[in-house]
């Protein structure tokens, strides 16, 4: 049975190696990705204006006043003292053709105060700009800008295989990690002093078991990050009763003509608060989201600032009805049956914010190790297949030596 473990362990690293390497520095990157972009950017996040802030709905207004081909799908209720308000946007419909217009940005940062438009990209570009290096490499980290083909996200699809095969594989490692009892301490060392390819080693094989629980849990949520629809909910529900995803609901009716949308809009955020309040919620109506042409707003419970959920299973949100303002959805941390709480948990668990500040440190430090394992697998794998090569080279180089021997005599 071990040869074929080995066997295996050796073909599913070499398989993963290249991908996992990208993931795991991506990651390392990714898990302070506000941070590193409002550094790298403050022109686009900082805003210096002295004043009381403008409502949200009047902001969105300002902005699609200037933008008429664009529609504000995302934008923050509220903003933190000092920042500016962002807003994602996505083309129109041209009534002529019925194709979306051509726009080059879907991110716009505005002075709350004034309503002067401080900076606007495309997020998730391919380019290494400093405006976009942090959005591409969010976008590298999950889709490997994969392209999307008959209706097949390729980039998607890609890195959940491969998260797949790297959890099948973490077993198989844990199970060669320790051949025997005896051998225990040996799993657990890094033989520093003598370098070289016994480092090498150790740093591949302890280095897996010390983080081996760490290691597991981003395999199961790289997973469920990139096919949770496809397979993660399937199998949860299994075992557990799952709510409907609040996130793929779709209002009846047609698409909302865009005063139909505006109007809806300034609704939904009429109500939020007391919807919110009706459902339990206690946090304010931080955000809110939704395209038209699903007839369905989403709306986040979070104070300014905290849109990403900085601890515990992250924000609640509440899916309503465009026309109607009737709740469709809702996703409310910590509530529902177990399978509902553990699909919750997995952003906060592959993001390391379910334990705030010590959790993200732990995820990042995570990704360097993911990195490192690939190299130091590649490594070893090289230096094992010239060490096979070498004998046979060997017994080929005496077989033509005898052969010319013996024609010669």
């Amino acid at each position: 049975m071990r040869p074929l473990l080995v066997r295996l362990h050796r073909w599913f690293g070499l398989g993963t190696a290249a991908f996992l390497f990208l993931a795991g520095l991506t990651g390392a990157v990714i898990a302070w990705d506000h941070e590193l972009d409002a550094l790298l950017n403050p022109s686009f996040f900082r805003s210096a204006t002295p004043g009381a802030p403008l409502p949200a709905l009047e902001l969105a207004k300002r902005l699609e006043a200037e933008e008429p081909h664009a529609v504000v799908t995302y934008m923050p209720l509220s903003v933190e003292p000092g920042h500016t308000w962002i807003a994602m946007v996505a083309p129109r419909l041209d009534p002529a053709s019925q194709a979306p217009y051509a726009l080059d940005f879907n991110q716009v940062a505005l002075d709350p105060v004034t309503g002067d438009e401080q900076g606007r990209r495309m997020w998730g570009k391919a380019s290494l700009a400093r405006q976009n290096l942090i959005p591409f490499l969010y976008q590298l980290h999950y889709t490997l800008f994969m392209p999307t083909k008959m209706g097949i996200d390729f980039g998607v699809w890609t890195m959940g295989v491969v998260g797949m095969v790297w959890l099948l594989d973490g077993f198989i490692a844990i199970v060669l990690a320790f051949p025997n009892l005896k051998s225990w301490r040996k799993s657990l060392a890094f033989r520093v002093k003598r370098g070289g390819y016994a480092l090498t080693f150790d740093l591949h094989r302890s280095g897996g078991v010390w983080l081996w629980g760490l290691l597991i849990v981003v395999a199961v949520t790289s997973i469920s990050m990139n096919l949770g629809a496809q397979v993660v909910r399937p199998v949860v529900s299994v075992f557990s009763t799952l709510a409907p995803d609040p996130f793929r609901v779709v209002a009846p009716g047609s698409a909302l003509t865009p005063a139909q949308a505006t109007a809806a809009r300034e609704r939904i955020v009429a109500e939020a608060a007391d919807v919110g309040r009706r459902e339990g919620i206690a946090a304010p109506p931080g955000g809110l989201f939704g395209l038209p042409t699903s007839g369905v707003y989403g709306v986040g419970y979070y104070a300014a600032g905290k849109d990403h959920g900085d601890a515990g299973l992250g924000n609640a949100w509440l899916m309503m009805n465009a026309r109607t303002g009737e709740v469709l959805g809702r996703q409310i941390p910590g509530k529902g049956s177990a399978g509902d709480i553990f699909i919750q948990a997995q952003f906060p668990l592959h993001s390391g914010r379910i334990a705030g500040l010590p959790g993200r440190i732990a995820i990042s430090f995570t990704g360097l190790v993911v990195a490192i394992l690939s190299v130091t697998g590649v490594l070893i794998w090289l230096k094992k297949a010239r060490a096979r090569r070498k004998p046979a080279k060997q017994t080929r180089t005496a077989s033509t030596i005898g052969t010319r021997e013996r024609a010669t005599n």
